[in-house]
């Protein structure tokens, strides 16, 4: 391995390491913009969109460097930018895609060690055939392919040493968090992602906790025709080590190619799982970014990485379905207000009137307002955006007094993560239609083939 990418095997340790190398990132930053624009200068016009495009390439590069080394949860900002924002340069957010399945991973003889530690022996002693070399690495651990002794091939995830205290550190100092998040979401508040991730990382740090997460889904799921969840393999995890089934198939990035037919397949697959897993299990995983997926040119797609799962509590659901009741079914603002203050989103006293509460809400909802098939657009993508980070206007004044609960932070998280990946797809469907499906207060018949396949599964478990 070269020089710079091993160095970056194990997190930089400390609040003030940690932050010395993010204000590293700045000024190298700072004098590529100031490099760049001493250039333009003398530069003819095709020449400045030229050294523009240069100057962002250098900048995502350093960026992806940086947080690629960093581990944690500043390389978890990354990765969400990389697909949250679809208003990032093409080459910014382009580079810190590779930080879900390319980041730097630790030495081959250090991941060794962890499994010893973890497990008791080194994993030639475990493993029939254990892969040195890691098949994905990202910003809490990376995975191995490996084949157990009874000959079942699986992958086998192994926690970056030193990366509860990176993540401690991270944590403990917003300024450093919020430095990063102005490099990648200029002009945006941070402050909703930030505290999701105060709240949710360290969850994921245990992955006993994500193998309780893992079994639930696998349980549910079993045989579905579309969503595959790998199984778990007990004997081989423990709190840093996690041994699941070994599943093969596309990244996000290939499946962009695909045609159209195939990539509404897959968005199809993934938006049962997503609003099902609310409504009929109770849970979701709440990290719904593109390198937890794999794809299958049949619509199926295996879901990965249930590290950070929210469960919720049936009131919860129950109030999820009374708002989606008033302002999608009976589009009754007033109703639908009254529910707003009831779940802890609006103060009842608050000064807006209902047709600003219906304007500065309705866009979370608006691709299931019609029966009727609608596309993702990168715009749509982007307003969404907009409508959670933007402080000004009347939706700003309005944000000022919103108290988002826990239940809900994560719901926004999923519906602008899995906005941002549809719009990517140009997803098109009748999602209207597909979630009356999925809803049980409506239970509604089977809108699409995929529709009636998973219908007749769901019969089939069932007792008659």
């Amino acid at each position: 391995m070269a020089g710079g990418r091993d160095r970056g095997a194990v997190p930089v340790k400390g609040r003030l390491g940690r932050t010395a190398t993010m204000a590293g990132l700045g000024v190298r930053s700072g004098g590529r913009w100031t490099m760049s624009r001493a250039k333009r200068v003398f530069a003819g016009a095709g020449r400045v969109e030229a050294l523009d495009a240069e100057r962002e390439l250098r900048i995502a590069a350093d960026v992806v460097e940086v947080l690629g080394n960093m581990k944690g949860a500043l390389m978890k900002l990354g990765q969400m930018a990389s697909y949250l924002d679809v208003g990032l340069p093409e080459a910014t957010r382009t580079s810190l895609a590779q930080l879900r399945t390319n980041a730097p991973p630790m030495s081959a003889a250090l991941a060794a060690s962890v499994v010893t530690e973890e497990l008791g022996a080194a994993p030639d002693e475990l493993f029939e055939r254990w892969d040195p070399s890691p098949i994905a690495a990202a910003s809490i651990g990376q995975v191995h392919r490996a084949i157990t002794t009874d000959g079942r091939a699986c992958a086998v995830k192994v926690q970056y040493p030193g990366v509860a205290e990176a993540i401690a550190a991270d944590l403990g100092s917003a300024r450093v968090v919020f430095r990063a998040l102005s490099v990648l979401f200029p002009g945006l508040d941070p402050v909703p992602v930030v505290e999701e991730l105060r709240e949710r990382l360290t969850e994921e740090l245990d992955y006993g906790h994500e193998a309780a997460n893992q079994h639930l889904f696998a349980d549910h799921y079993r045989n579905h025709p579309y969503i595959s969840v790998p199984e778990v393999y007990d004997d081989l995890c423990s709190p840093r080590v996690l041994t699941t089934e070994l599943v093969t198939g596309s990244v996000f990035e290939e499946v962009l190619n695909w045609p159209r037919r195939q990539r509404n397949r897959v968005a199809e697959t993934i938006y049962r799982f997503s609003f099902g897993s609310i409504y009929r299990l109770g849970a979701f995983n709440g990290d719904p970014h593109p390198g937890n997926y794999l794809f299958h040119p049949d619509g199926r797609v295996t879901f990965l990485d249930f590290g950070l799962v929210k469960r919720f509590t049936p009131a919860e659901t129950a109030q999820f379905e009374r708002m989606l009741t008033a302002m999608v079914i009976d589009r009754d603002i007033a109703r639908f207000r009254a529910e707003v203050v009831a779940a802890g989103l609006l103060p009842a006293e608050a000064p807006f009137d209902n047709a600003a509460v219906e304007s500065y809400f309705t866009h979370f909802y608006e691709f299931v307002l019609e029966d009727e098939p609608r596309t993702f657009t990168p715009e749509y993508a982007a307003a969404g955006v907009r409508a959670i980070f933007e402080a000004s206007g009347v939706h700003g004044e309005l944000k000022k007094v919103l108290n988002v609960p826990p239940s809900l932070v994560i719901l926004q998280r999923i519906n602008l993560g899995l906005i941002s990946l549809f719009a990517q797809l140009g997803a098109t469907a009748n999602w209207r239609g597909i979630a009356e499906e999925l809803w049980p207060f409506v239970d509604g018949p089977p809108s699409t083939p995929m529709g009636r396949d998973a219908r007749a599964w769901r019969e089939s478990l069932s007792p008659p």
